[in-house]
């Protein structure tokens, strides 16, 4: 019966009645990247060195030596990245099944609008849910801004740690009493620009990774899903030991008729 279902996912996808949306950032030397105080350590940007180019050191190929952080661009975050995590999965660990799965997406742009620091708070989840229904089971809530349309403007996007992120309750509740495995937003990181000064730092990455599950960031085209019954495929790199990787994140979505 299971190749009936699959067969009928490849004529859905043939036909457009199943459309597949990217959510990735393209990925160049320009891409905004988080920035730490100088006596941290730093994540490097994206770059690149040309191995040969159809020239004298590869006449028939053209590629690329390429580096840059685990956690450059669209990426995902795996729980081994922060320290309530430490002892869970790294990103090669992290199982297959899980990277597949439904998605909810939540709109909070017109609070954004009128505060780049607004935090998303349980209640906002909530009054979500009495719209649209329960958080999806192992699936994603995805936090649309409006912030990818700054992704062209590297000042503009880190905006001075400006940026808006998820409350130190609420991100302790999407954890450890939902049925979510991960959260997705369209800023640098998925905390709030300034949560490095919240009572509980970095909220997001702690209560979630704690609780074995994932992040996303960087995301483009929320605008393209509806707010439930779309499908997310995340493509992070199963890097042995890695924190997180860059990554290739589409949606399935159906046509509506």
């Amino acid at each position: 019966m299971s190749s009936g279902v699959l067969a009928g996912l490849v004529a859905a996808l043939a036909s457009g009645a199943v459309k597949v949306i990217d959510l990735t950032a393209p990925l160049s030397e320009t891409t905004p990247i988080i920035e730490l105080p100088p006596e941290r350590g730093q994540p490097w940007r994206f770059d690149r060195e040309a191995i040969s180019n159809y020239d004298a050191a590869g006449p028939t190929v053209y590629w690329n030596n390429i580096k840059l952080s685990e956690h450059t661009g669209t990426h995902f975050d795996a729980p081994v990245h922060w320290l309530s995590g430490k002892d869970l999965h790294d990103v090669s660990q992290v199982p297959a099944g899980r990277l597949v799965g439904p998605a909810a997406v939540l709109d909070a742009r017109a609070q954004v609008a009128n505060d780049p620091d607004f935090l998303l708070e349980r209640e906002h989840v909530e009054a979500w849910q009495a719209e649209h229904g329960p958080l999806p089971e192992d699936g994603w809530l995805l936090y649309r801004t409006g912030w990818a349309e700054r992704a062209h403007d590297p000042v503009a996007f880190l905006n001075d740690k400006h940026t808006p992120g998820i409350s130190i309750d609420c991100a302790r509740w999407l954890a450890e009493e939902t049925p979510l495995v991960g959260v997705g937003v369209e800023t640098v990181g998925t905390d709030a620009g300034l949560a490095g000064e919240f009572e509980q730092p970095y909220p997001c990455h702690w209560h979630m990774h704690g609780a074995g599950k994932y992040g996303l960031t960087q995301l483009h085209n929320l605008a393209l899903l509806p707010p439930t019954g779309s499908v997310l495929i995340a493509g992070p790199l199963p890097i042995v030991g890695g924190s997180g990787s860059p990554t290739r994140v589409l949606a399935l979505v159906e046509r509506e008729v």
